[in-house]
């Protein structure tokens, strides 16, 4: 079997010839790519790809597969609207990754449909018919003969460019977090070996609401923040899935996200106009400290619906559903299928009931009160019709894009994720602009405070989740071909800081590394059946893969499981950090990843 996943990045300089480059090689798979270098410009492509073994499937979500040959060597790929214009001498960059049984070698051709040999100075094309041999092949910009045996098997885990911290170790480690956070019937896969089943009568005026995350350290279910999380997490998916295939988490992340898509879909009920957006009192859930095994308080529900609106908590609900959909699509169509069907209903509801979800549900207030919900509503638009290509959703997107230099990307602000994605999209220079002028304001010597060690300190609350927020907000903007090796530079500061690069040489990702906090503020890690552990004890239950809240402006930090500011988790706190591991992951298996940049402490 050999599966392929093509992502585009435009690229205005590059000095490699037009032709299929092998950067990679392992036992089960290659990796490599495309570089299209036309000789007039392109509004609109097709382009010929021929291997010389037969591929199985081809996997694409920024190219349209009009045709395969027989014998499965040759597609036809022609462009998406966001990606049809390429100029005259410019460069279309298509990386990609192949899973492999029995092939020891790879060797391919692209031929630009309607064009002649390119200008000086680029490869010939060769016209990829059914007699012809297939040229000699690129690998690391040498040309090798196909009938070479290549062999470049990195590390396990490791390939291509070298990592100061293992990323992808980090990813999967934070899949595990999710997996601790699972409310509801548990799967029998479960690999958390101290949870179990929980809040089994969760309900809605007797509507089935089981199943979902846990927020963090406690036991309510908020629908922003998890719909938030799990849209993050399906935009890190879709753009980085050779990331997680390549470190054997494909799968798990798979499962991860069917969690809370699944529970959207129980929430939302389009026949009534009603959408569930909160399970449990956040005041005595916080009153109870044990296992969510053990809970017997009353959890009541709360909704919205058109006399009680809340578009911000249905919008982001929207966009996650919307990239279940994208991501799902090959994976299982049936499933994508009906997560756009509820994204696209639900989406008609919030246009149709705009206003703020906490002030129709005053008990989320305290917890997670919004302040508006154009943010949410912009991606929501923008990721329906990254799903449908419907135009009224790209008009609709822009019609909530705020031009203004973001604060941050959070559960309650959305603004960078809208400008990113309109980004996407259109590739209209303002909202690459946009980018440039956010994660400036982010970078040493922007307007965000950053602390002596190295860390953007937007906030006291969580002060790793803004950091890392804005480290997955650059990885992919990376990949959509804005700011390159700068970009890619701050976001490893920030992970890198994370992972060990400050004043105390410790992980704030809970189980990386040797050092990391051992008394997170989360009861499920804190107690056993029976007993919890005393403030001075540390955890019975390590809860791999949970980032906590981070230090304060001077890096200052103690592992307190009693400082909900600094030692808490959160399932938002890690959607972005895994997103931001999973595209630094990317560049560095493509060889694309610059050195990384040296820790102030």
């Amino acid at each position: 079997m050999i599966a392929l996943l093509l992502v585009t990045a435009l690229l205005s300089v590059n000095a490699e010839d037009q032709g299929v480059y092998i950067d990679n090689q392992w036992n089960g798979g290659f990796q490599g790519h495309i570089l299209l270098h036309p000789a007039v410009a392109l509004h609109g492509w097709t382009i010929h790809v021929k291997f010389d073994h037969p591929v199985d499937k081809l996997e694409t979500w920024v190219a349209v597969i009009s045709s395969t040959s027989s014998d499965k060597t040759e597609f036809v790929l022609t462009n998406k609207d966001y990606d049809k214009d390429v100029l005259s001498g410019g460069n279309l960059k298509i990386d990609f990754v192949a899973r492999a049984s029995g092939t020891t070698s790879l060797a391919g051709a692209v031929t630009i449909e309607g064009q002649g040999p390119p200008s000086t100075g680029t490869q010939q094309p060769n016209q990829p018919t059914s007699n012809s041999s297939v040229p000699p092949v690129l690998i690391n910009n040498s040309t090798v003969p196909p009938s070479h045996s290549v062999k470049l098997t990195p590390p396990p885990g490791v390939g291509g460019s070298k990592m100061k911290y293992d990323y992808g170790n980090a990813m999967g480690l934070s899949i595990l977090f999710y997996d601790a956070q699972r409310s509801g019937k548990l799967p029998s896969n479960n690999p958390i070996s101290w949870r179990g089943d929980s809040a089994m009568g969760d309900n809605g005026d007797g509507h089935d609401l089981t199943g979902g995350w846990y927020d963090a350290g406690d036991h309510v279910k908020f629908n922003l923040p998890m719909a938030m999380s799990a849209h993050v997490l399906g935009w890190g998916l879709e753009k980085f899935k050779d990331a997680y295939e390549h470190a054997g988490k494909l799968d798990d992340m798979y499962d991860c996200l069917r969690t809370p898509l699944d529970y959207f879909l129980k929430c939302w009920i389009p026949s009534q106009q009603t959408y569930w957006v909160q399970v449990g009192d956040g005041g005595a859930d916080h009153a109870f400290w044990g296992r969510a095994e053990d809970m017997h308080m009353g959890r009541p529900a709360y909704k919205i619906h058109p006399g009680a609106p809340g578009s911000d908590a249905a919008g982001n609900t929207v966009a996650a559903l919307a990239i279940g959909a994208v991501v799902f699509k090959d994976k299982d169509a049936g499933y994508s299928a009906k997560l756009l069907e509820a994204a696209k209903s639900l989406y008609e509801f919030a246009k149709a009931n705009p206003g703020i979800y906490s002030n129709s549900v005053p008990q989320a207030k305290a917890f997670y009160g919004s302040s508006g919900y154009t943010d949410e509503m912009c991606e929501a638009a923008a990721e329906l019709y990254k799903a449908t290509k419907d135009q009224k959703y790209l008009t609709d997107a822009k019609s909530f894009y705020d031009p203004a230099v973001a604060w941050g990307y959070s559960w309650d602000a959305k603004q960078p994720g809208c400008q990113l994605l309109l980004w996407e999209l259109t590739q209209e220079a303002k909202y690459k602009t946009n980018m440039e002028e956010f994660i400036a304001s982010y970078a040493p010597g922007g307007s965000v405070p950053m602390t002596p060690c190295g860390l953007t300190y937007r906030d006291k609350w969580g002060s790793n989740r803004y950091a890392a927020n804005a480290a997955f907000i650059a990885v992919i903007a990376v990949a959509d071909g804005i700011g390159g090796d700068k970009f890619l530079n701050y976001a490893m500061s920030q992970i890198n800081y994370i992972l060990g690069d400050n004043n105390l040489h410790l992980s704030y990702e809970i189980g990386f590394g040797n050092n990391y906090p051992k008394k997170p503020h989360h009861r499920g890690a804190a107690c056993k059946p029976g007993w919890c552990a005393a403030s001075w004890q540390d955890s019975p239950n390590i809860l791999y893969g949970g980032l906590c809240g981070g230090p304060g402006q001077n890096d200052d930090y103690q592992d307190n499981r009693d400082d909900y500011v600094k030692n808490e988790v959160a399932c938002d706190f890690n959607a972005g950090f895994q997103t931001a591991c999973a595209g630094l992951y990317h560049f560095a298996i493509n060889n694309q990843l610059p050195p990384s940049p040296p820790a102030k402490c």
